[in-house]
């Protein structure tokens, strides 16, 4: 059974385009290769740049819907 979307915006979880979803799995799949190396392994800057990406996503859909409000 298919459940619907929530039509609420989320600030933590922002609508993500098709090429920020890619992105974003690309850079988990690297974190887990990173993972069966080691605990030890450094991961910060692949965990950055997920945060930037879904900072974009929520700035993207801020200025969206600011512009649907003046229109």
């Amino acid at each position: 059974m298919a459940s619907k979307k929530n039509a609420e915006y989320d600030p933590n979880y922002p609508p993500l385009t098709g090429g920020e979803h890619a992105r974003i799995a690309w850079n988990v799949a690297r974190m887990a290769k990173r993972g069966l190396a080691g605990e030890s392994v450094y991961q910060g800057d692949l965990e950055a740049k997920v945060d930037r990406i879904i900072d974009g996503a929520r700035k993207r859909y801020e200025k969206n819907a600011q512009q649907d409000k003046r229109k």
